[in-house]
């Protein structure tokens, strides 16, 4: 399908055949003026949509983070138990249920661009039937989770308690299965102001409850795990309310059978967009287990841990960003705009860099002073700072990578951008830096830098991918794939 009879199709479908009310695309940037004024209002609709996705991802982050901090009140064997539950197992899942989830940021961005409105709840409803069938497989990783820990090298107290803890997160996981759906759905109509509203009263919920629970009602661990599970519900409940209440009109048409047809292309594109997050998240987690079996590893460990939560903060405006350009992009393309879509990107490639330099200048100003916020150990702090400019240069390359992730995922890449992360991280970037880590004995900094080598890599290969991108056939593709990859109703 050529550009003019993509848009023939799209005026066909976005306006019951009327010309007149078809928007058309970017206009012509003449000059440094058009330029400035396109580029302001670019900048709003994203900051629009990623300023309530930072609140909200910084709220549902310090949901396990707040838990943790209470746990480590009640015990030390407790912080332990819970710290190692919520990265390793809740980790797990979180990140499969993440990923597979954003499927619909393809589908329904790129279907509510196209005005095909009716196939948003429709695309919610196959995804929850896809990922609770899948957290009902994933019921035996929680259940066997204290004999998984003591098979990884975790020591036996630790790992009993952290399967106990795991058993009660149970309804955490189906959580994860109910609310990404939810989320997706109503991110690809921008509707994130209310998701972030949903997300500071659960965080006040959980706050004032896991006080009450702990500390008044001296309820303990068990304790913990319900006000957690409940703040997750909390969201779940609040996002179906606010769906069910009539405020997405069309996108919503009630509960349909049409949930369960053409399940085979959905969970395809579905399995793709997990395994290429998944490959990313545990990419960070490794770096902490490779760190683990090198000399001194308290202190290696301990040093990159603190490295880590700040990237972690970081990550949190990253994620935002993502989000607003898959949505961006995947709109544009759904709408049948191709110049829209490259300019949106650009202007989210400046921001993020201009973020990611402000950032690194900080690291290297306070590289011998951020550490005291951790820790009060000497060892610790002179470790820390010496990763301060592996910190930096992360910080810049963590600014500007989840950007081009937030573009695969609106244009549909996650197929291809999963071997691209198996190529870069686990071919070439692992290796490299067991190599620096181990053999050359540089320790924690050639396994960190190795590691960033892979993710230089992968970035440099998805901004080479976008630059060559054809968007006016990325739009072309975006109708055809609301078809073959999603199903019609």
């Amino acid at each position: 399908m050529d550009e003019e009879s993509l848009k023939l199709s799209l005026i066909h479908n976005n306006s019951n055949g009327n010309p007149e009310e078809f928007d058309g695309d970017l206009p012509v940037i003449k000059g440094w003026r058009g330029l400035l004024q396109a580029s302001g209002k670019e900048s709003k609709k994203l900051w629009y949509l990623a300023g309530p996705a930072i609140f909200t991802s910084i709220c549902q982050y310090s949901l396990g983070a707040i838990t943790q901090t209470f746990a480590g009140h009640i015990g030390d064997l407790e912080l332990a138990a819970v710290s190692i539950e919520n990265s390793v197992i809740a980790g797990l899942s979180f990140g499969i249920m993440l990923g597979m989830g954003s499927a619909l940021e393809t589908l329904c961005g790129q279907a509510f661009g196209a005005k095909q409105l009716r196939m948003l709840g429709v695309y919610m409803q196959r995804s929850w039937v896809i990922l609770l069938t899948t957290a009902c497989l994933m019921t035996t990783i929680y259940v066997w989770s204290a004999q998984i820990l003591k098979l990884i090298g975790q020591e036996d107290d630790i790992a009993e308690l952290a399967g106990k803890f795991a058993l009660w997160m149970l309804p955490q996981l189906f959580a994860y299965a109910m609310v990404f759906p939810l989320a997706k759905f109503l991110q690809a109509q921008s509707k994130v102001m209310a998701m972030a509203v949903i997300a500071g009263v659960a965080l006040a919920f959980h706050v004032l409850f896991s006080w009450l629970l702990i500390f008044k009602w001296g309820c303990g661990l068990w304790g913990a795990a319900l006000v957690l599970d409940l703040s997750w519900w909390i969201i779940v409940l609040a996002q179906l309310g606010y769906i069910l209440s009539g405020t997405c009109n069309e996108a919503w048409g009630g509960f349909s059978w049409a949930a369960f047809h053409n399940l085979g292309a959905f969970v395809r594109l579905s399995l793709a967009s997990g395994v290429m997050l998944c490959l990313e998240v545990w990419y960070l987690y490794l770096l902490i287990l490779l760190a683990g079996y090198l000399k001194n590893p308290e202190i290696s460990v301990d040093a990159i841990s603190i490295c880590m939560n700040l990237m972690g903060w970081e990550m949190m405006v990253s994620l935002g960003f993502n989000v607003a350009i898959s949505v961006r992009v995947s709109n544009e393309l759904g709408a049948g705009h191709p110049r829209a879509a490259k300019f949106a990107v650009l202007i989210v490639l400046v921001t993020m860099f201009m973020i990611g330099v402000i950032l690194m200048v900080v690291i290297f100003i306070t590289r011998n002073e951020f550490a005291v916020a951790f820790t009060s150990s000497e060892v610790v702090m002179k470790a820390v700072s010496k990763l301060a400019t592996l910190l930096a240069f992360t910080m810049l390359l963590n600014s500007i990578q989840p950007v081009f992730g937030g573009v695969a995922v609106g244009a549909g890449w996650q197929a291809l951008v999963a071997y691209i992360n198996l190529a870069s991280y686990y071919i070439f970037g692992v290796p490299l830096g067991c190599l620096l880590g181990y053999y050359f004995d540089f320790g924690v900094k050639g396994i960190w830098a190795g590691m960033i080598s892979g993710t230089t890599l992968q970035t440099i290969i998805l901004c080479i991918i976008t630059y060559k991108t054809k968007w006016n056939r990325e739009a072309s593709q975006a109708i055809e794939r609301i078809k073959v990859w999603g199903g019609s109703d």
